[in-house]
Order: C-alpha cells, then structure tokens, then sequence
C-alpha cells in the first residue's frame, strides 16, 4: 500500500495589529507544490518509511499545540481518527540547515532497471555501497567513479536499462524533484515572518 503526504504550510504573524501575536496561520497546502510519494524523501526530512536509516530533523513530533486554526480543522480530525498517522513539522531554519551531502546509515543509493526487450521487467532496489551479487549480475558493474558525489548516473547492461541516484539530501530533495516548489514558497515567507517563524506540517496515510 502506497504512502502519501498531505499536510500545509504555515506562518506566525507577529504583528499584534493583525494577525494575533504569534499567531500561526495556514499559507498554502502542500499540494499542488508537491505531490509525489518518494519515500526516501519522506524518510530524509520526517522519518517515515525510514528504512535507508535516515537521521531526520522532524521524526514523529506529532501535531504542534499551536496549530493554524485552518489545519486543526483539515488534518486534525484525520489524525485523531487514525486515517493519518506519523503527524509532524519543520521550520524553515531546519530544513534551510540540511547538509545536502547527508547520507543515510544502511543504504548509499536507489537503483532501479528494466529490460528493453521481452519479457520487460523493473526493479527498484534500495543498495548498500558493496552492491549484493544478485544486483551486479543484473545490471553490471558500475560505472567508473560513481559514488555518493556523482548524482544521477543511466547506463546500459546488455539489454537493462540502469539508472543510480545517491540517497543524499540533495538529490532527493533538489532539482528534478518537487521539494524545491514548497522550500521556495516557505524561504520566501521566512524573509519576512523569520525562519522559525515559517514551518511545513505534515501528515501520511
């Protein structure tokens, strides 16, 4: 069963004229800036799906007490009931701290190849620096230099289709992805509200 991210971010106005002092309230909803299911990425930033051994900045935290009126109405009741769980958030200055080079304990990258001729087949596997034999025979040996450092490397073995992505924070939350969307909008916020003054929260089903 698939898992999926739901969740909004938010702002604290501090202006008391306006807003409230300290105040959170709700900016945008994660979708449309986000809406895939990349689990590793899930794992990178909150700790879910974790099986790569991440050291996420937001693991389980839970629904902050001071919830946007907006998103106690919209993920609360979801959460209460159990239709999304492992509810937690993350500030702007956290994920603006994230070392890009961040890998996790277990695994170096994701793997994934298929055939080009018939019978096709796909494989996803998550790997550990020292490739299991199982996966060298399938696809080969590596190209030449490829390590954490290199990013997104294709190449072809035989009639398979390869493709290696390091498990770094930076190819999993970068370019040719969609997290850039969500972190533009909430650096934008943070230069004006601060970076503890912006937060993303989120829940999964």
């Amino acid at each position: 069963m698939s898992t999926e991210i739901h969740g909004a971010i938010e702002y604290r106005h501090p202006d008391p004229d306006d807003e409230g002092p300290g105040r959170w309230n709700a900016a945008m909803d994660l979708w449309p800036l986000y809406d895939r299911s990349d689990y590793e990425a899930f794992a990178c930033l909150f700790g879910v799906r974790n099986h790569a051994g991440f050291r996420p900045p937001a693991d389980g935290r839970g629904l902050p007490p001071d919830l946007s009126d907006a998103l106690r109405s919209d993920l609360g009741p979801l959460v209460d009931a159990g239709d999304l769980h492992s509810a937690t958030w993350a500030d702007w200055a956290e994920i603006a701290a994230l070392d890009p080079h961040a890998t996790p304990a277990r695994y170096t990258g994701r793997l994934s190849w298929s055939t080009t001729s018939p019978p096709v087949t796909r494989e996803r596997r998550l790997v550990p620096e020292q490739w299991p034999a199982d996966v060298l025979a399938a696809v080969g040996p590596p190209p030449a230099g490829l390590d954490r450092t290199t990013g997104v490397s294709h190449w072809t073995h035989a009639d398979v289709q390869c493709r290696y992505e390091p498990l770094t924070a930076a190819c999993l939350l970068g370019p040719g992805t969609h997290w850039p969307h969500v972190f533009a909008v909430m650096k934008a916020l943070a230069d004006r509200f601060g970076d503890h003054g912006v937060r993303l929260v989120v829940a999964f089903n």
